[in-house]
Formats: structure tokens, C-alpha cells, sequence
């Protein structure tokens, strides 16, 4: 296999690494649906990993087709609470039936072609839409929709997304509802992005 099983996540100091079992959960799935080999002693690694931490880290764990795991950490800053970020629309469109998109890889080539599309200065974010038109997610988050103040809205899987695990948090937690969404569907709404590692953030969508 020329590519790797990604899993990004947050720790703070007295709380641990955020949402692990459901990051574990995703990998162990991944894994097995791509005929990875399962990795040995995850949660010790990891655990020894953080284990003299007195900060917020952004941890990055990857693991290889023959199991091999590899985790490193960088400090993390999480965001303002007040932050909102600038969406655009990418038109470089994701194939809905590319059996990867599902899982968190290195192969990454059609976010980065489309985060690629606009400079950092013009949008915090940019949103993928599939070969149907359908929203799908952004480069690095998941996409959420406020529908009359009931749970969030969240794109369908089978529009062509990766199962992002704030994303399943939510929708465990009757916070979100999967949806089929199109463009105008986010017109005059409520807006966020968000992931395991930052959180959910205000957005707003800004025309090209």
C-alpha cells in the first residue's frame, strides 16, 4: 500500500486525548475495511506518548499496511471562541463512489488541490461539493447546517465524506442529523466546521 491510516487528535492536560475510543474505533475499522494489519498495544503507546504532557498537544498518529504505528505531537492553540472562518467552494468536485474518501488517509490530492484553489487570505476553509452537486465536507473538517433550531444539519455519507468523529459525536449526542445538502441549502443559515482537534467553529460562506 503506497499510503498510510491517519488519526488527528487533541490532549489536554487532566483530560486526556479527546474522543479516543471513538479515534480508535475509526482506525480499527479502517483497517480492517483496507486489509491493514490491526496495530499492537495502541492505547499504551499513545498513553506513554502523552504521558508527561502539561500542555494542549495536536497528536498525529499514523499507521502502515503492515502495522506499523508512528504518533507525534506538536504544542496546540486552540482557537477563539468568538472565531469565525471564511468558506469558500472549491471546484474541484469529490467522487462519490472513490471507496477512500470513507477513511482517513494520506492520500489526500483532492483536498489539497482544492485548498490549493484560494489563498489562506481569502478563506480559512474550502468546501467540496461532489460529481452531483451534493455538499460534501471541507478539507479539514466536517460541515454543519442549522436547520430551525433543531439538531444541525451534516452531509450524508453516501454523498462521499470521511465518517469525521466530531461529526459521529454529534449525531450520537442528537446534536446533528445526517442530511443530503445541496448549495443552497446553506443560504441565509446558521453555518459551522469543525473536527475532532478544534472543535466546532462559526463560519460563513463567502461568494466567490
Amino acid at each position: 500500500m503506497d499510503f498510510t491510516l491517519i488519526e488527528t487528535f487533541r490532549y489536554e492536560p487532566g483530560q486526556g486525548v479527546l474522543r479516543i475510543e471513538q479515534h480508535l474505533k475509526r482506525l480499527a475499522r479502517s483497517a480492517d475495511a483496507l486489509r491493514f494489519r490491526q496495530p499492537a498495544g495502541v492505547r499504551k503507546k499513545l498513553d506513554d506518548h502523552v504521558r508527561d504532557a502539561d500542555t494542549s498537544l495536536r497528536v498525529r498518529m499514523t499507521l502502515t499496511h503492515k502495522g506499523e504505528l508512528d504518533i507525534t505531537s506538536t504544542p496546540f492553540t486552540p482557537l477563539e471562541k468568538d472565531t469565525v472562518w471564511r468558506l469558500k467552494v472549491a471546484r474541484t468536485r469529490i467522487d462519490s463512489a472513490d471507496p477512500l474518501i470513507r477513511h482517513k488517509t494520506s492520500r489526500r490530492d483532492v483536498y489539497e488541490a482544492a485548498r490549493a484553489e484560494y489563498p489562506a487570505e481569502d478563506a480559512d476553509e474550502v468546501i467540496l461539493l461532489n460529481e452531483k452537486g451534493d455538499v460534501c465536507e471541507g478539507t479539514i473538517t466536517s460541515l454543519f447546517v442549522a436547520d430551525g433550531g433543531g439538531p444541525l444539519m451534516t452531509p450524508t455519507l453516501t454523498s462521499g465524506l470521511l465518517s469525521g468523529v466530531l461529526r459521529t459525536d454529534m449525531i450520537c449526542q442528537q446534536k446533528a442529523r445526517i442530511q443530503r445538502l445541496r448549495l443552497q441549502d446553506l443560504a441565509n443559515r446558521d453555518i459551522f466546521v469543525g473536527n475532532s482537534l478544534r472543535g466546532l467553529i462559526r463560519a460563513e460562506l463567502i461568494e466567490a
